[in-house]
């Protein structure tokens, strides 16, 4: 009996806190620009990577779109409430926009594909798990959002089967490694600072502590 309480309580406890706070609003913006200002600094160095990734071999430029999906892991994993992954994906999408890029107002639509194929992940899991297997899963998710997206966006869905399997292969490893390894591990990071005490993100890694 005493075994199976916390477990209930605490799942209970999940249900309860679903609702955004406005803690939560604010630590979702500042993750939002911040991650907009790492999508600039990438959007000149990852592309580069891309391009000569895919002058290599057409479709191994996906390896290099992870950082780019980086948003809806870090939302998901910090704020765990529905909705986080989209609007912190999002809002770093409209950071890189605002200040300039090649894509223009196509960013919007990647970021809200992107961040959607994130939050699937969160939702299937229903809040409630924010391991390692779960960011992973959300950063391959994100990259199948972007692989989608581009289908019709970037006119991909003309394209041949094998470039089309390759990208897809090499977006959704990118989105597990470069996106959900990563943001992982920046999570941890920035947890164990103290900054996130307000969030069951930091009380996790204080409690392994």
């Amino acid at each position: 009996m005493h075994a199976t309480a916390p477990s209930t309580t605490a799942a209970t406890t999940q249900k309860r806190n679903l609702r955004w706070r406005v803690v939560d609003i604010v630590v979702a913006a500042v993750l939002g620009i911040a991650t907009g200002v790492v999508f600039i600094f990438w959007n000149s160095v990852g592309y580069a990577w891309f391009v000569a990734a895919d002058a290599v071999t057409p479709g191994l430029g996906g390896i290099a779109v992870g950082i780019w999906l980086l948003g809806g892991v870090l939302g998901g994993l910090v704020i765990r409430k529905p909705g986080a992954a989209v609007f912190v994906e999002l809002l770093a999408a409209t950071v890189s926009m605002l200040v300039g890029n090649q894509w223009a107002i196509e960013t919007i639509y990647s970021g809200l594909a992107q961040g959607l194929g994130a939050e699937l992940v969160f939702a299937l899991f229903l809040y409630r798990r924010f391991g390692l297997l779960q960011a992973m899963l959300a950063g391959a998710a994100a990259g199948v959002g972007a692989w989608t997206l581009e289908l019709f966006t970037s006119g991909n869905l003309q394209k041949s089967p094998e470039f089309l399997a390759l990208y897809l292969g090499t977006l959704v490893v990118s989105g597990a490694i470069l996106a959900g390894l990563v943001g992982w591990l920046l999570v941890r990071a920035i947890a164990a600072t103290g900054a996130l005490n307000r969030f069951a993100a930091g009380q996790d890694v204080a409690q392994r502590v």
